[in-house]
């Protein structure tokens, strides 16, 4: 029987960001030794700026690497709350200049009918990502499975789809843009490496509470703690 993930808890979020930046280092490095390329999902929010900071100072062969948005908002790059503008500048510089970005966004009406077009990037990429880099919201979402959205179900199918169109329910979590586009856990779970970063006491308390009995679709990020229960459950003050 599985067991649930470990909370690692680092001093501090620097502390934490080197070292995950080390691993995903590692991890990248070995697919790019074995293949000649890798592949890394990413995500939003304010907890992974501090590893991507760091990882951006590694030296890889980044120009080799793929990194496509875990989610996101169906907003163009450079309009509020775009991840993939945040991904851009906090990870696409110093020596990952040369990382392939891939947005999920297009120029389509809404998340549902501009999943052809996303399907096709995410095509041009491995199976399985070598690394993903996960957040997780108070209220227990994780990448854009929020609870109880609409297209909740799609997106937490463990096979034969990899992306899913979601709406979440107003809340303070989700904020103004509630129509979203994400990675679905068949796309996640097979990952070599898995990481879900949190900061802060709510955070810890949301992470206690997700590794209780309780229906996925009141906290979906029980979804890929029973998964992979391997994942680094990350965690700073």
């Amino acid at each position: 029987m599985a067991c649930d993930p470990a909370l690692i808890a680092f001093a501090s979020r620097e502390a934490m960001a080197e070292r995950l930046a080390d691993v995903i280092e590692a991890v990248l490095a070995r697919a790019l030794a074995e293949r000649g390329s890798a592949a890394l999902a990413v995500s939003g929010g304010r907890a992974p700026a501090g590893l991507y900071g760091a990882l951006s100072r590694r030296r890889l062969d980044w120009g080799h690497v793929s990194a496509v948005l875990v989610d996101e908002r169906w907003v163009p790059p450079g309009a509020e709350g775009s991840n993939e503008t945040f991904v851009h500048g906090s990870l696409a510089r110093n020596e990952a200049t040369g990382l392939n970005l891939i947005g999920l966004w297009s120029n389509a009406p809404s998340p549902a009918v501009g999943l052809p077009a996303a399907a096709a990037r995410l095509s041009r990429i491995a199976e399985s990502f070598d690394a993903v880099v996960l957040g997780m919201g108070v209220d227990g979402h994780t990448a854009s499975w929020f609870p109880h959205a609409a297209g909740l179900s799609e997106a937490l199918r463990e096979e034969g789809v990899r992306l899913a169109a979601v709406k979440a329910r107003p809340s303070a979590v989700a904020g103004a843009h509630l129509e979203r586009i994400t990675l679905t856990l068949d796309a996640l779970k097979d990952a070599r490496f898995i990481c879900l970063l949190m900061n802060g006491a709510e955070k810890r308390a949301t992470f206690e509470k997700a590794l209780k009995e309780g229906p996925v679709e009141a906290m979906p990020v029980r979804a890929i703690l029973k998964a992979r229960p391997d994942l680094w459950a990350s965690w700073a003050p």
